[in-house]
């Protein structure tokens, strides 16, 4: 049975305007990234005939550090303006442990940020287990925040550290952690994604597949492995539906990624379907969850 699409909730999207914030990172890509990626483009993006993308979760996208309060800000005033952003992944300095509550506190007033991402993906070895970082992370659960992970395939093993380190924090998982897509490193992927999954406060996005497959690989037959092993380590409840768009346009585009995923996932049932597709993205990062988070009885100090 082939998936319909419907009623999407996409668990990672990115804007930016850079007239209005800086992204230092940008000026060393090329071709459609050097655009501006406003709510009339996600628009155009979303306008999809087989599904109905409800809203998304807008991610951070690196702009500088100092700025990152005011892209949460913008990102909230498009929201306010009609853009359908429900929820939003902001950046905070973590590593500087309990020096950084004054940027998660601020980030933490306004409602739709649920998540913090700190980027690990280019970060040297040692620094997702240092004991700043550590401290800082275990900080979110204080705010009912949840932290995004962008890491690559060689950082798992630390980042399972991690994450035994702050077991009141729920980790999610970006891009299957950009796996090396190849045959001779999916097993030494595989058994990192089983000892993340192992960990009951951890969630996978199925997202970011595209810019890491070699060309002949963005196909539903190309990427089913990773994909399906990640559903079967995490399980379709702890799974969440993500395009990576406006970086996935590097690629593919949206249609057909939502078309690889839909395709693999077709052999679920509908209502583990609809789970991956946007339940499972609401249930992380729905403002009203992260407000019951907050009123759990105090954890002690960290």
């Amino acid at each position: 049975m082939k998936a319909t699409a419907r009623d999407i909730v996409d668990s990672h999207v990115h804007l930016w305007d850079r007239g209005v914030l800086e992204y230092e990172w940008l000026a060393n890509e090329g071709g459609l990234l050097q655009y501006n990626f406003l709510p009339a483009d996600l628009d155009e993006a979303l306008d999809l005939p087989a599904a109905t993308v409800t809203s998304v979760v807008a991610v951070q996208a690196d702009c500088r550090d100092d700025q990152a309060h005011a892209e949460a800000r913008w990102l909230d005033s498009l929201a306010d303006a009609g853009a359908p952003i429900a929820a939003i992944v902001a950046s905070a300095r973590l590593e500087l442990g309990e020096g950084s509550r004054a940027e998660v506190e601020q980030l933490a007033a306004l409602d739709r940020v649920t998540g913090v991402r700190r980027l690990l993906q280019d970060r040297p070895d040692g620094f997702a287990t240092s004991a700043g970082f550590v401290d800082g992370v275990r900080l979110l659960a204080d705010y009912g925040l949840v932290m995004d992970l962008c890491i690559r395939q060689h950082h798992l093993a630390e980042v399972v550290r991690l994450v035994q380190a702050c077991p009141e924090v729920t980790f999610v998982l970006d891009h299957l952690g950009k796996p090396v897509i190849s045959d001779s490193d999916f097993p030494r992927w595989a058994a990192h994604i089983d000892q993340l999954a192992a960990l009951p406060n951890t969630r996978c996005k199925i997202s970011g597949l595209m810019s890491e497959a070699p060309a002949g690989m963005r196909t539903a037959a190309g990427l089913r492995p990773w994909i399906d092993h990640a559903i079967e380590a995490f399980g379709t409840s702890r799974c969440l539906y993500g395009s990576d768009w406006p970086v996935l346009t590097m690629a593919s585009t949206y249609p057909a990624w939502l078309e690889v995923v839909t395709t693999v996932i077709g052999d679920l049932s509908a209502e583990q379907q609809t789970a991956i597709l946007g339940l499972n993205a609401l249930a992380t990062y729905d403002p009203a969850r992260r407000q019951e988070r907050m009123k759990e009885p105090s954890r002690g100090a960290h």
